[in-house]
């Protein structure tokens, strides 16, 4: 007999756990539910920037510091069979000496904090997959990772839930839960914007609105160089008689230039 998380229990191995979860799981995927379990090769559990950050987030907290290491072992092994990032929640199960589950609130990103780190971000976001990619200028990187204004939750705007007997608020499947999502979002790191209830697209939204707001003052341009004054651009007279010969060279002139062969008279 060991201790094992709440009272005395007979310890299970990691292998049996994974044995008995897997079998559950299937029995699940046979009801027609989805099951999307966190898969982790080696030792590190996070690999991409938006991944990463997510975990030292967590980890930058005094809240969780001596909570979350407990989880690292069980995400590790593949204790966590199935999680589900959803708008403000995340529902999991994890092997235990049984099948828990585990439920994580997320509040919802303020507007006002919104708002702040998409004027922060404005125009330096080159695109959507660079944004997804994580291939982020510092500037905004420190903007969007930021401890107290960035796009992470902090530990007040997390309800923690979990349906074994540890009395602690954040159990090792928890924490094994918490890690998981940075896992998850190393594949789908829209995620985390559709767990704070925002688009991720607007980030890149006045970039390209400032491309498409240049394009438009010079088509404005071109469109007033067309319609200005023919005479002074080019260096023509346009005052002879509308089928004389030289005004039929002129007209045909200014088409070429202009491109706008239509509108060239034929006498």
């Amino acid at each position: 007999m060991s201790y094992w998380g709440y009272g005395w229990r007979p310890y299970v191995p990691v292998a049996e756990r994974r044995r008995k979860a897997t079998l559950q799981m299937e029995k699940l995927r046979k009801k027609g539910k989805a099951v999307s379990p966190v898969r982790i090769e080696g030792r590190q559990i996070a690999r991409t920037f938006w991944g990463k950050a997510w975990c030292e987030h967590l980890e930058k907290f005094s809240d969780y510091e001596n909570r979350l290491p407990r989880g690292r072992s069980y995400v590790r092994n593949g204790s966590v069979c199935h999680l589900d990032i959803r708008k403000g929640e995340i529902q999991a199960k994890v092997a235990g000496s049984r099948l828990y589950n585990v439920r994580v609130l997320v509040e919802l990103l303020p507007a006002d904090r919104w708002e702040a780190v998409k004027k922060h971000c404005s125009g330096k976001v080159a695109s959507l997959l660079d944004l997804l990619r994580g291939k982020l200028s510092d500037s905004v990187m420190e903007v969007v990772t930021h401890r107290n204004r960035g796009l992470f939750p902090l530990p007040k705007e997390i309800a923690l839930d979990c349906s074994c007997p540890d009395w602690a608020d954040m159990c090792k499947h928890v924490a094994a839960v918490l890690y998981g999502v940075g896992a998850r979002l190393d594949e789908k790191p829209e995620l985390l914007f559709l767990l704070r209830g925002v688009n991720h697209e607007e980030l890149v939204g006045s970039a390209q609105a400032g491309s498409v707001i240049a394009k438009g003052r010079k088509s404005d341009k071109h469109k007033k160089l067309a319609e200005g004054n023919l005479e002074e651009v080019f260096g023509i007279e346009l005052s002879a008689p509308p089928h004389s010969p030289s005004n039929e060279r002129q007209r045909k002139y200014v088409a070429r230039k202009t491109g706008k062969a239509k509108g060239v008279r034929k006498g």
